[in-house]
């Protein structure tokens, strides 16, 4: 397989395009330089993301053989985004180079038992040469808007073959199946009520929602609760009915799954190893291409060229993604499928209770 190789960019080089494209006041031919260095700067990538990937998955489904394993490469707006963020009225002070995530492989487990299983019998133990940079346990100290998950940094490093990959940095996620349907409720809740929830930009009112949802689905998992959210379960589920009321969340997510139930039809052939996901909502149509694992490149090129044609529309989103099987493909990002059925499910336990 050709894998894309780092061009002779330098990190200053590749520093200086990040600051470019995530700038207003940049010009459109300093853009266009800069996009190419960023688009190379991701694709590059891809190997040391495939290696973490194959090894994720042999080791999940160990614990788990329901496991479902999945990679991707980060958005070109989820990246401006990210280096254009400001931390307690603070300038940006994010550079290209140092982005921890723009490689993330995730696995989610059927249990939190299964996920503490992978972290440390595989992990912390386990016998990786690739150098662990940095851990946040979010399930052991969730984040305030709920958030839960653990999340793993390796630079990648090679002895032998491959060594032109070294340093560079892959994101591994391990979440349980409950916390991934509240991540993916989120997403599908930002998609369509054109919110950035996920990074605490959203309505008041759906985070505070989407918090307590987190406390209530981390008491079924024997978990710390969220900061600043009810202790006592009765007390916790009432306010999650209010909130859902007020929101009409199961009838919003129920529409919007009704509206565009035939999403959930597509099929994708099983040979093929990434697929592109584009999913535009108000045409109302999700589009998969997809790629042999001898195609990555052209995979990549695409990815990149579909990303820049609907750059500045809100009602377009797009990712490519590494998946082995449909059903892996859908379970893990059911939210470009419109299925919010399970998250629903629980939910409605939490509201019909009390």
């Amino acid at each position: 397989m050709r894998w894309a190789k780092p061009k002779e960019y330098s990190k200053a080089q590749i520093n200086s395009a990040g600051r470019i494209i995530s700038s207003s006041k940049s010009t459109n031919n300093g853009k266009v330089e800069a996009t190419k260095i960023l688009d190379n700067w991701r694709a590059v990538h891809s190997y040391p993301m495939h290696i973490f990937k194959k090894r994720l998955k042999k080791c999940s489904e160990r614990v788990d053989r329901r496991a479902i394993s999945v990679q991707r490469l980060k958005r070109s707006p989820s990246v401006i985004k990210k280096l254009q963020r400001e931390y307690y009225g603070n300038k940006p002070t994010m550079n290209l180079s140092q982005m921890q995530d723009i490689a993330g492989c995730r696995a989610v487990v059927s249990t939190v038992d299964m996920v503490n299983k992978l972290y440390k019998d595989h992990y912390l133990k386990g016998d990786l040469k690739h150098e662990m940079v940095n851990v946040k346990d979010y399930i052991l100290d969730p984040k305030e808007d709920g958030y839960r998950s653990i999340h793993l940094v390796y630079k990648y490093k090679s002895d032998k073959g491959k060594k032109e990959y070294n340093g560079l940095l892959v994101e591994i996620q391990i979440r349980s199946k409950l916390q991934h349907l509240w991540a993916t409720a989120i997403e599908t809740v930002d998609f369509f009520t054109r919110q950035a929830i996920k990074i605490s930009e959203g309505d008041k009112e759906w985070s505070e929602f989407f918090k307590l949802v987190s406390s209530a689905f981390a008491k079924w998992e024997n978990c710390p609760s969220v900061k600043n959210t009810p202790t006592k379960e009765k007390e916790l589920f009432l306010k999650i009915k209010e909130k859902e009321k007020k929101l009409q969340v199961i009838k919003s997510m129920k529409g919007w799954t009704k509206a565009m139930q035939f999403l959930t039809k597509s099929e994708v052939d099983p040979k093929m190893k990434f697929h592109l996901l584009s999913l535009d909502i108000k045409g109302e149509t999700l589009s998969i291409n997809s790629y042999s694992d001898k195609s990555e490149k052209k995979a990549l090129e695409d990815y990149s060229r579909v990303e820049k044609r609907n750059k500045d529309n809100k009602e377009y989103d797009v990712v490519l993604v590494g998946a082995d099987t449909t059903q892996d493909l859908k379970k893990a990002y059911p939210n470009y499928f419109v299925d919010t059925r399970e998250f629903l499910g629980h939910l409605q336990k939490i509201v019909n209770k009390y």
